[in-house]
C-alpha cells in the first residue's frame, strides 16, 4: 500500500495476479475478489467494476506477465553468450563516428524566431534523446568532438522502489550556437523493465495536480516514506536521485547565469520524464526555474497522467509562456499506452507534433488510433505502413548516400515491425528522419 500524502491510488498485483483470476474478472467483476489483482483504497473498489475498465487492469496485467517472462528468457540468452564469448558483448563501446550524428537543419538557418527554433531544436532534442541511449564515453565524444558543444555532466540516477540505478541522464550547454541554452536530456525505454513500467496502468494521487504514473515517479525520484518532500533529507547511501540533483544542477546555472534557459527532452519513457520534471518543479514552487524554461521537446513520450494532470500542465505551459512539443511519429504504439479511456484513466496534454509516415507533419489536438489496441479497423494500415517503412529505409541509402543506411541493428527492428508494427515505428530514427525529411508549419496560436 502507498504511504505519505497519497490519499488515492491504484497498484497493480502483477506477480501474484493468476491467469484463472484475470480471465473470470474479465467475464464478470463478481467472479473474483478484486483485491487479488489490484491494491486500491477500499472505497475505490468498485470504480472499476465496467468491461472497459477491467479490460484495461488485465490487458496491462497480461502484457507486463509477457515482458517478464520475455525479460527472463533474454536474461539466460545473455547469460549463454558471456559464457561462449568469455566476456559479455556490452564491454564494448561503440566506435563514434560522426556523420552518424550530424545535425541536419538547413544551411541558413538563424536562431532566434520561433519558427526557426523549433526546426533547430527540434533535430536538436531528437538527436540528443537518441544520444542518451549510449555510454558516456560515446555521448562526450559526440558532445564535444561531433558536435562542437559542452557536456556537462552523465547521471546514473537511484530508484528508490527498484533498488538499483534506473535513470540515466545527460546535460550539455549548446556553445556551439546557442550558449545560454542548457538541454537536459532522459533516456528512454532501453531495457525490458523500462517497458513493463510503459504498459503498467498504475498510478497516485497528488493533491492539486492529478493521478500521475507511479512506475514513471518512482524513475524520476519519488520516496519510499516521505513521496516528494520539497527537500530530500541526507540518506546514508549518498544515493542521487533524478529530479533533486537536476534541479539542483540548473539552480547553480541559474544563479550563475541570469540570461540561462533550459530545455528538457526525452523519447519514449525519457520523455514521459521529462514531463514529470516540470511537473515536480511546479508541484515545489520553483517559478525561478521555470520562468527559465524555453521548451520540452518529447518524442514517443508514454501518457503520464489523468485529465486532471493534463489540465493542471496545459495551465502551466500558459502561465510560465514555456512551449511543450509533443511528437508522434505514425502508429508508434509507446505513445497510445497507458490507454485514454474515459475520464479516470490517462490522458495526454497539450497539442501532438504528429508525422505519417511519409513525413508529413501537423499539429493535432489529439493523435489518430488514439489507444494502439482499440481499432481493429486500422490493422491493414499498421502493415501496410511497417511494410513501406522497411522498404523506404532499404532505398533511402541508394539516394542519400550510405552514410544514410540504418544499419543492421535496425532493420532488424523494422523486420520485427512486420510482426507488431507498432514496436517498429517506436525507433528513435523514424522521429529523426521527420526532424530531416518532415514538413510542418506551426500553428499562429504558439507564435510569440
Amino acid at each position: 500500500m502507498r504511504s505519505g500524502s497519497s490519499v488515492d491510488y491504484l497498484t497493480l498485483k502483477t506477480e501474484s495476479a493468476s491467469l484463472l483470476n484475470l480471465f473470470l474478472f474479465t467475464l464478470s467483476y463478481k467472479f473474483v475478489d478484486i483485491r487479488k489483482l489490484v491494491d486500491c483504497p477500499p472505497v475505490k473498489e468498485n470504480s472499476y467494476t465496467s468491461f472497459g475498465d477491467r479490460w484495461i487492469i488485465v490487458s496491462s496485467i497480461l502484457l507486463q506477465k509477457f515482458l517478464l517472462s520475455l525479460a527472463n528468457h533474454l536474461k539466460m540468452f545473455k547469460s549463454m553468450q558471456a559464457k561462449i564469448w568469455g566476456v559479455s558483448q556490452e564491454t564494448y563501446a561503440p566506435k563514434v563516428k560522426c556523420r552518424d550524428w550530424r545535425l541536419e537543419v538547413g544551411k541558413n538557418l538563424k536562431l532566434g524566431d520561433v519558427d526557426n527554433n523549433f526546426v533547430y531544436y527540434g533535430a536538436l532534442t531528437i538527436m540528443a534523446s537518441a544520444l542518451a541511449y549510449q555510454v558516456p564515453s560515446v555521448i562526450q565524444t559526440v558532445v564535444n568532438n561531433c558536435w562542437k558543444m559542452n557536456l556537462l555532466k552523465c547521471y546514473d540516477f537511484w530508484n528508490d522502489f527498484q533498488e538499483k540505478p534506473t535513470t540515466q541522464v545527460f546535460t550539455f550547454q549548446n556553445t556551439a550556437t546557442d550558449p545560454n541554452v542548457v538541454v537536459v536530456a532522459f533516456r528512454g525505454s532501453s531495457e525490458i523493465g523500462d517497458w513493463l513500467v510503459d504498459v503498467n496502468v498504475s498510478w497516485y494521487n497528488i493533491e492539486g495536480i492529478g493521478h500521475i504514473h507511479d512506475g514513471f515517479m518512482q524513475a524520476l525520484g519519488l520516496q519510499q516514506d516521505t513521496d516528494w518532500p520539497k527537500d530530500l533529507p541526507p540518506r546514508p547511501d549518498n544515493h542521487e536521485f533524478a529530479y533533486y540533483t537536476l534541479r539542483q544542477l540548473l539552480r547553480d546555472i541559474a544563479k550563475e547565469n541570469d540570461k540561462a534557459r533550459f530545455i528538457i527532452t526525452g523519447h519514449s519513457l525519457g520523455g514521459a520524464l521529462a514531463a514529470l520534471f516540470v511537473t515536480i518543479l511546479a508541484f515545489h514552487g520553483e517559478s525561478a526555474l521555470l520562468k527559465k524554461l524555453q521548451a520540452v521537446y518529447t518524442f514517443g513520450q508514454p501518457r503520464a497522467g489523468d485529465r486532471h494532470f493534463a489540465q493542471f500542465m496545459n495551465n502551466l505551459t500558459k502561465k510560465y509562456g514555456f512551449h511543450y512539443y509533443r511528437y508522434i511519429y505514425s502508429f508508434d504504439m509507446v505513445p497510445r499506452v497507458p490507454f485514454d479511456f474515459k475520464d479516470s484513466w490517462y490522458k495526454h496534454f497539450g497539442e501532438c507534433v504528429y508525422y505519417n509516415s511519409c513525413y508529413k507533419g501537423k499539429f493535432l489536438e489529439v493523435e489518430p488510433n488514439k489507444n494502439y489496441f482499440f481499432e481493429i479497423l486500422v490493422i491493414p494500415r499498421k502493415y501496410l505502413t511497417a511494410w513501406w517503412e522497411l522498404i523506404r529505409s532499404l532505398v533511402i541509402p541508394l539516394f542519400k548516400g550510405p552514410d544514410y543506411f540504418e544499419g543492421f541493428i535496425r532493420l532488424i527492428v523494422r523486420l520485427f515491425g512486420l510482426l507488431l508494427p507498432g514496436a517498429s515505428a517506436h525507433m528513435t530514427q523514424n522521429y529523426i528522419n521527420s526532424t530531416r525529411y518532415g514538413k510542418i508549419q506551426l500553428p499562429l496560436d504558439i507564435k510569440p
